[in-house]
Protein backbone atom coordinates (compact mmCIF):
# COMPACT_ATOMS: atom_id res chain seq x y z
CA UNK A 1 0.00 0.00 0.00
CA UNK A 2 2.97 2.32 0.46
CA UNK A 3 3.52 2.06 -3.30
CA UNK A 4 -0.14 2.85 -4.01
CA UNK A 5 -0.01 5.93 -1.77
CA UNK A 6 3.12 7.05 -3.60
CA UNK A 7 1.31 6.53 -6.91
CA UNK A 8 -1.67 8.60 -5.76
CA UNK A 9 0.60 11.51 -4.88
CA UNK A 10 2.40 11.16 -8.20
CA UNK A 11 -0.89 11.22 -10.15
CA UNK A 12 -2.03 14.37 -8.35
CA UNK A 13 1.26 16.15 -9.05
CA UNK A 14 1.37 15.07 -12.71
CA UNK A 15 -2.24 16.13 -13.32
CA UNK A 16 -1.77 19.56 -11.73
CA UNK A 17 1.39 20.16 -13.78
CA UNK A 18 -0.18 18.98 -17.05
CA UNK A 19 -3.20 21.30 -16.67
CA UNK A 20 -1.57 24.29 -14.98
CA UNK A 21 -2.18 26.37 -18.13
CA UNK A 22 -5.85 25.37 -18.60
CA UNK A 23 -9.12 26.70 -17.18
CA UNK A 24 -9.69 23.30 -15.58
CA UNK A 25 -6.47 22.88 -13.63
CA UNK A 26 -7.14 19.50 -11.98
CA UNK A 27 -7.46 21.07 -8.53
CA UNK A 28 -10.34 18.77 -7.54
CA UNK A 29 -8.11 15.69 -7.80
CA UNK A 30 -6.79 16.68 -4.38
CA UNK A 31 -10.16 15.56 -2.93
CA UNK A 32 -9.80 11.95 -4.14
CA UNK A 33 -11.54 9.62 -3.70
CA UNK A 34 -14.41 12.02 -2.88
CA UNK A 35 -14.50 13.68 -6.29
CA UNK A 36 -16.64 16.67 -7.20
CA UNK A 37 -18.99 16.61 -10.17
CA UNK A 38 -16.28 17.54 -12.67
CA UNK A 39 -14.79 14.07 -12.09
CA UNK A 40 -17.97 12.14 -11.22
CA UNK A 41 -20.18 12.90 -14.22
CA UNK A 42 -18.34 10.92 -16.90
CA UNK A 43 -16.71 14.02 -18.36
CA UNK A 44 -13.62 14.44 -20.51
CA UNK A 45 -11.74 15.47 -17.35
CA UNK A 46 -12.70 12.29 -15.50
CA UNK A 47 -11.54 10.29 -18.55
CA UNK A 48 -8.09 11.85 -18.22
CA UNK A 49 -7.90 11.34 -14.46
CA UNK A 50 -8.83 7.66 -14.62
CA UNK A 51 -6.36 7.06 -17.45
CA UNK A 52 -3.57 8.89 -15.63
CA UNK A 53 -4.32 7.12 -12.34
CA UNK A 54 -4.14 3.69 -13.98
CA UNK A 55 -0.89 4.58 -15.75
CA UNK A 56 0.63 6.00 -12.57
CA UNK A 57 -0.16 2.95 -10.45
CA UNK A 58 1.47 0.61 -12.98
CA UNK A 59 4.40 3.02 -13.48
CA UNK A 60 5.04 3.23 -9.73
CA UNK A 61 4.84 -0.53 -9.22
CA UNK A 62 7.20 -1.17 -12.15
CA UNK A 63 9.74 1.31 -10.75
CA UNK A 64 9.35 -0.10 -7.21
CA UNK A 65 10.31 -3.54 -8.55
CA UNK A 66 13.46 -2.06 -10.07
CA UNK A 67 14.48 -0.26 -6.88
CA UNK A 68 13.88 -3.32 -4.71
CA UNK A 69 11.07 -1.71 -2.72
CA UNK A 70 8.64 -4.57 -3.46
CA UNK A 71 9.61 -8.05 -2.23
CA UNK A 72 7.41 -9.89 -4.74
CA UNK A 73 9.20 -8.74 -7.90
CA UNK A 74 12.58 -7.70 -9.27
CA UNK A 75 14.08 -6.30 -12.48
CA UNK A 76 12.23 -6.70 -15.76
CA UNK A 77 13.24 -9.46 -18.21
CA UNK A 78 16.16 -9.09 -20.62
CA UNK A 79 14.81 -8.46 -24.16
CA UNK A 80 15.15 -11.27 -26.65
CA UNK A 81 16.33 -9.09 -29.55
CA UNK A 82 19.99 -8.01 -29.82
CA UNK A 83 20.69 -4.51 -28.42
CA UNK A 84 22.60 -3.27 -31.46
CA UNK A 85 26.28 -2.86 -32.42
CA UNK A 86 28.52 -1.89 -29.50
CA UNK A 87 25.68 -2.36 -27.01
CA UNK A 88 24.92 -5.05 -24.45
CA UNK A 89 21.91 -5.71 -22.27
CA UNK A 90 22.52 -5.09 -18.59
CA UNK A 91 21.42 -2.94 -15.69
CA UNK A 92 17.97 -3.36 -14.14
CA UNK A 93 15.00 -2.87 -16.45
CA UNK A 94 11.70 -1.43 -15.21
CA UNK A 95 9.37 -4.39 -14.62
CA UNK A 96 6.56 -3.16 -16.85
CA UNK A 97 4.78 -6.53 -17.17
CA UNK A 98 4.45 -6.90 -13.38
CA UNK A 99 3.42 -3.25 -13.03
CA UNK A 100 0.68 -3.64 -15.64
CA UNK A 101 -0.59 -6.90 -14.12
CA UNK A 102 -0.82 -5.68 -10.53
CA UNK A 103 -1.85 -2.15 -11.52
CA UNK A 104 -4.79 -3.44 -13.55
CA UNK A 105 -5.95 -5.61 -10.65
CA UNK A 106 -5.96 -2.63 -8.32
CA UNK A 107 -7.38 -0.04 -10.76
CA UNK A 108 -10.11 -2.12 -12.35
CA UNK A 109 -11.35 -4.16 -9.41
CA UNK A 110 -13.75 -1.50 -8.03
CA UNK A 111 -15.49 -1.15 -11.41
CA UNK A 112 -15.83 -4.92 -11.85
CA UNK A 113 -17.30 -5.66 -8.43
CA UNK A 114 -19.17 -2.40 -7.74
CA UNK A 115 -22.93 -2.98 -7.66
CA UNK A 116 -23.97 0.69 -7.75
CA UNK A 117 -23.50 3.23 -10.53
CA UNK A 118 -24.41 3.07 -14.20
CA UNK A 119 -22.99 0.42 -16.50
CA UNK A 120 -22.02 3.15 -18.97
CA UNK A 121 -19.82 4.86 -16.36
CA UNK A 122 -18.17 1.57 -15.44
CA UNK A 123 -17.40 0.75 -19.08
CA UNK A 124 -16.05 4.27 -19.64
CA UNK A 125 -13.72 4.07 -16.64
CA UNK A 126 -12.47 0.58 -17.55
CA UNK A 127 -11.80 1.71 -21.13
CA UNK A 128 -9.94 4.86 -20.10
CA UNK A 129 -7.88 2.98 -17.52
CA UNK A 130 -6.72 0.65 -20.28
CA UNK A 131 -5.88 3.66 -22.47
CA UNK A 132 -3.70 4.92 -19.63
CA UNK A 133 -1.85 1.61 -19.44
CA UNK A 134 -1.48 1.63 -23.22
CA UNK A 135 0.19 5.05 -23.01
CA UNK A 136 2.52 3.61 -20.38
CA UNK A 137 3.44 0.69 -22.65
CA UNK A 138 4.27 3.16 -25.41
CA UNK A 139 6.63 5.02 -23.07
CA UNK A 140 8.96 2.03 -22.63
CA UNK A 141 12.26 2.86 -24.33
CA UNK A 142 15.85 1.68 -24.52
CA UNK A 143 18.17 3.55 -22.17
CA UNK A 144 21.96 3.19 -22.29
CA UNK A 145 25.05 4.10 -20.28
CA UNK A 146 28.52 4.51 -21.76
CA UNK A 147 31.64 2.63 -20.66
CA UNK A 148 35.22 3.02 -21.84
CA UNK A 149 38.55 4.63 -21.17
CA UNK A 150 38.32 8.40 -20.66
CA UNK A 151 34.67 8.45 -21.69
CA UNK A 152 35.35 6.89 -25.08
CA UNK A 153 32.03 5.02 -24.95
CA UNK A 154 33.54 1.93 -26.59
CA UNK A 155 30.64 -0.11 -25.24
CA UNK A 156 27.22 0.77 -23.88
CA UNK A 157 25.12 -1.08 -21.33
CA UNK A 158 21.43 -0.82 -22.19
CA UNK A 159 18.13 -1.67 -20.52
CA UNK A 160 14.42 -1.07 -21.02
CA UNK A 161 13.14 1.84 -18.95
CA UNK A 162 9.92 3.84 -18.70
CA UNK A 163 9.75 7.53 -19.49
CA UNK A 164 9.01 9.89 -16.63
CA UNK A 165 5.41 10.13 -15.49
CA UNK A 166 5.12 13.71 -16.75
CA UNK A 167 5.84 12.48 -20.30
CA UNK A 168 3.04 9.91 -19.99
CA UNK A 169 0.73 12.66 -18.69
CA UNK A 170 1.60 14.83 -21.71
CA UNK A 171 0.67 11.96 -24.05
CA UNK A 172 -2.65 11.49 -22.24
CA UNK A 173 -3.33 15.23 -22.35
CA UNK A 174 -3.06 15.08 -26.16
CA UNK A 175 -5.61 12.25 -26.12
CA UNK A 176 -7.78 14.29 -23.73
CA UNK A 177 -7.89 17.16 -26.21
CA UNK A 178 -9.11 14.81 -28.95
CA UNK A 179 -11.31 12.60 -26.75
CA UNK A 180 -14.49 11.10 -28.23
CA UNK A 181 -17.97 11.56 -26.80
CA UNK A 182 -19.78 8.23 -26.61
CA UNK A 183 -23.22 6.80 -25.84
CA UNK A 184 -24.20 3.46 -24.33
CA UNK A 185 -26.09 1.76 -27.14
CA UNK A 186 -27.22 -1.80 -27.95
CA UNK A 187 -25.03 -3.55 -30.50
CA UNK A 188 -26.08 -7.12 -31.08
CA UNK A 189 -27.12 -8.75 -27.83
CA UNK A 190 -25.24 -6.35 -25.53
CA UNK A 191 -24.80 -2.63 -24.97
CA UNK A 192 -21.49 -1.04 -25.91
CA UNK A 193 -19.92 2.42 -25.90
CA UNK A 194 -20.04 3.87 -29.40
CA UNK A 195 -19.08 7.36 -30.70
CA UNK A 196 -22.09 9.66 -30.38
CA UNK A 197 -21.61 11.43 -33.71
CA UNK A 198 -19.85 8.61 -35.58
CA UNK A 199 -21.68 5.51 -34.40
CA UNK A 200 -20.83 3.67 -37.60
CA UNK A 201 -17.50 2.64 -36.06
CA UNK A 202 -16.51 1.13 -32.72
CA UNK A 203 -14.51 3.09 -30.15
CA UNK A 204 -10.77 2.94 -30.83
CA UNK A 205 -8.63 1.29 -28.16
CA UNK A 206 -6.26 4.27 -28.15
CA UNK A 207 -8.76 7.10 -27.60
CA UNK A 208 -10.13 8.51 -24.38
CA UNK A 209 -13.93 8.54 -24.22
CA UNK A 210 -16.46 10.51 -22.18
CA UNK A 211 -20.24 10.47 -21.71
CA UNK A 212 -21.12 14.04 -20.76
CA UNK A 213 -19.91 17.39 -22.05
CA UNK A 214 -17.98 19.62 -19.67
CA UNK A 215 -18.80 23.21 -18.71
CA UNK A 216 -16.45 25.94 -19.92
CA UNK A 217 -15.09 26.29 -16.33
CA UNK A 218 -15.24 30.09 -16.61
CA UNK A 219 -17.50 30.77 -13.64
CA UNK A 220 -17.74 29.02 -10.29
CA UNK A 221 -20.63 26.55 -10.27
CA UNK A 222 -20.49 23.73 -7.75
CA UNK A 223 -23.48 22.03 -9.38
CA UNK A 224 -21.32 21.10 -12.37
CA UNK A 225 -17.98 20.97 -10.55
CA UNK A 226 -16.58 24.23 -11.96
CA UNK A 227 -14.25 26.26 -9.74
CA UNK A 228 -14.10 29.21 -12.16
CA UNK A 229 -11.00 31.16 -13.15
CA UNK A 230 -11.34 34.26 -10.96
CA UNK A 231 -7.95 35.15 -9.42
CA UNK A 232 -6.15 32.62 -11.65
CA UNK A 233 -2.81 33.85 -12.99
CA UNK A 234 -2.67 34.39 -16.76
CA UNK A 235 -0.03 35.19 -19.37
CA UNK A 236 -0.60 38.51 -21.13
CA UNK A 237 1.77 37.72 -24.01
CA UNK A 238 0.65 34.14 -24.66
CA UNK A 239 -1.58 32.96 -27.49
CA UNK A 240 -2.25 29.60 -25.84
CA UNK A 241 -4.70 28.32 -23.25
CA UNK A 242 -2.94 30.29 -20.49
CA UNK A 243 -3.46 33.62 -22.27
CA UNK A 244 -5.40 36.26 -20.37
CA UNK A 245 -8.09 36.33 -23.09
CA UNK A 246 -8.81 32.60 -22.83
CA UNK A 247 -8.10 32.02 -19.15
CA UNK A 248 -10.22 34.99 -18.05
CA UNK A 249 -13.06 34.21 -20.48
CA UNK A 250 -13.19 37.80 -21.70
CA UNK A 251 -13.77 39.27 -18.21
CA UNK A 252 -10.45 41.11 -18.19
CA UNK A 253 -7.57 40.91 -15.76
CA UNK A 254 -5.81 42.89 -13.04
CA UNK A 255 -2.06 43.57 -13.03
CA UNK A 256 0.11 43.42 -9.93
CA UNK A 257 3.83 43.56 -9.24
CA UNK A 258 5.86 40.86 -7.59
CA UNK A 259 9.44 40.84 -6.29
CA UNK A 260 11.57 37.91 -7.37
CA UNK A 261 14.90 37.00 -5.75
CA UNK A 262 17.33 35.05 -7.96
CA UNK A 263 20.93 33.87 -7.97
CA UNK A 264 23.03 36.03 -10.26
CA UNK A 265 26.62 37.00 -11.17
CA UNK A 266 27.77 33.46 -10.50
CA UNK A 267 31.51 32.81 -10.61
CA UNK A 268 33.43 29.54 -10.77
CA UNK A 269 36.45 29.21 -8.48
CA UNK A 270 39.31 26.74 -8.95
CA UNK A 271 38.86 24.18 -7.52
CA UNK A 272 35.88 23.51 -7.31
CA UNK A 273 33.02 25.67 -6.18
CA UNK A 274 30.70 28.39 -7.42
CA UNK A 275 29.71 31.61 -5.66
CA UNK A 276 26.70 33.71 -6.59
CA UNK A 277 25.10 36.95 -5.54
CA UNK A 278 21.40 37.35 -4.83
CA UNK A 279 19.62 39.77 -7.12
CA UNK A 280 16.13 41.14 -6.76
CA UNK A 281 13.92 42.27 -9.62
CA UNK A 282 10.31 43.38 -9.99
CA UNK A 283 8.04 41.55 -12.41
CA UNK A 284 4.51 42.36 -13.53
CA UNK A 285 1.94 39.58 -13.26
CA UNK A 286 -1.75 39.34 -14.14
CA UNK A 287 -4.76 37.64 -12.54
CA UNK A 288 -8.26 37.18 -13.92
CA UNK A 289 -11.08 39.42 -12.73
Amino acid sequence: MRTIVHAARGAMKACRRAFADMRWNCSSIELAPNYLLDLERGTRESAFVYALSAATISHTIARACTSGDLPGCSCGPVPGEPPGPGNRWGGCADNLSYGLLMGAKFSDAPMKVKKTGSQANKLMRLHNSEVGRQALRASLETKCKCHGVSGSCSIRTCWKGLQELQDVAADLKTRYLSATKVVHRPMGTRKHLVPKDLDIRPVKDSELVYLQSSPDFCMKNEKVGSHGTQDRQCNKTSNGSDSCDLMCCGRGYNPYTDRVVERCHCKYHWCCYVTCRRCERTVERYVCK
